[in-house]
């Protein structure tokens, strides 16, 4: 009984974004996401632009039906998002020091994770934003980054091998939700843009080919990383 999500190579897609596997499972308080890609994982970044307006995030993504609830945002607000990303020209962690150098506020090219929720924007070239937030009215995490859209950086930190990703971090109501996973590129709207702040404007791949969530997030043991 397989759950997990597989793509075929695609010679048209950058290896390191070409999906070609991709699992979750849960203990019913961690759940633990995984995702296997044609070439070496996390070795290509965006390139730096100096200003956070107009920069770029490259994304490994999960999204999944788990309600948004489940890490703290407003229940039944859009679509939750686990998305592995690295983004050089900003730090959306300032609670966290990924690169351990003892700046916490420089760590936006080491590839960290986030929960986002997204919405259907048609501004976007992929057809989705991270939803907009009102201070006080909508319900967010405690670890949000101070950014008006529905973003948590909960800390915990991928683990990228060979051509291989996996992250486990605390969650409610994952067992058996659906999920899918994709390969991406957000970008920052430019000042005085009516664009979304953060909008998903490439797809690289999507490991479903059309978004269905065929993935089933099981409960099991931990997967581990291995090289073969």
């Amino acid at each position: 009984m397989a759950h997990d999500i597989k793509s075929s190579v695609d010679k048209n897609i950058t290896p390191p974004f070409d999906i070609i596997k991709a699992s979750a499972n849960t203990d019913g308080r961690w759940a633990t996401f995984l995702m296997e890609l044609a070439g070496e994982t996390g070795t290509i970044t965006p390139e730096v632009t100096g200003a956070f307006r107009g920069s770029s995030v490259f994304a490994y993504v999960w999204p999944t039906k788990i309600d948004p609830s489940g890490v703290g945002f407003t229940p039944n607000s859009g679509v939750l998002a686990l998305a592995i990303t690295s983004h050089p020209d900003f730090d959306d962690t300032p609670l966290y020091d990924e690169n351990n150098d003892g700046d916490p506020a420089n760590d936006g090219k080491t590839w960290h994770a986030h929960w986002a929720v997204l919405a259907q924007d048609e501004a976007c070239g992929a057809g989705f934003k991270v939803r907009e937030i009102s201070p006080g009215q909508d319900i967010v995490p405690a670890t949000m980054p101070d950014l008006p859209i529905a973003l948590d950086a909960p800390g915990q930190s991928p683990i990228l091998f060979d051509n291989q990703l996996k992250v486990t971090l605390p969650v409610k109501g994952a067992e058996g939700a659906h999920f899918d996973a994709m390969t991406a590129v957000l970008n920052v709207s430019d000042e005085n843009s009516h664009n979304p702040l953060l909008c998903v404007n490439q797809a690289h791949d999507v490991a479903s080919g059309d978004l269905s969530f065929p993935g089933i997030i099981m409960k099991k043991g931990e997967t581990n990383l291995t090289s073969d």
